[in-house]
């Protein structure tokens, strides 16, 4: 079947098999890697991207039904020349490790910020439970989320 959908700003156009996940769809089709397949069951967030600005684990959304959306993954996130304000405030508070949860934790803690007023700890964390990760131990990951929220271009894209 035939979707068009809005990836990063760029309108795409591609033929799918009904069954196909939006994370391989993002993946496999149109080349961006940085979304990551972690557990294939909703369970760790490494796929988490944002469909039409809220964040949705791609793993359990069929590409089919992103059809008309708009997409944007962690590659879309920021300039080539620069990284979002989270994504500047995981890499001053080291809020990763080895890294593969990251784009996952970024998409949905920007998603967070735009939808939370007033995050404190508890929030924060309560807010990120969908995402899982096995090296930080969450400390920084929440050290840097409320120093995101706190950057006057909170949700900049």
């Amino acid at each position: 079947m035939k979707i068009t959908t809005t990836v990063n700003g760029e309108q795409r156009d591609s033929e799918v098999e009904p069954r196909l996940l939006l994370v391989h769809y993002l993946r496999d089709v149109l080349g961006l890697t940085g979304t990551n397949v972690g557990c294939d069951t909703s369970s760790c967030g490494a796929c988490t991207v944002l469909l039409d600005g809220e964040s949705v684990k791609s793993c359990t959304v069929l590409a089919a039904q992103a059809d008309g959306s708009s997409i944007t993954t962690i590659e879309g996130l920021a300039g080539p020349d620069r990284m979002h304000p989270v994504q500047e405030a995981f890499q001053e508070h080291h809020g990763l490790q080895c890294g593969y949860c990251t784009p996952g934790m970024v998409m949905a803690a920007v998603s967070l910020i735009e939808e939370v007023p007033d995050l404190d700890e508890a929030k924060v964390r309560e807010g990120l439970e969908g995402n899982l990760c096995r090296c930080t131990g969450y400390h920084n990951i929440v050290k840097a989320v409320l120093a995101a929220a706190k950057t006057p271009a909170r949700s900049a894209s």
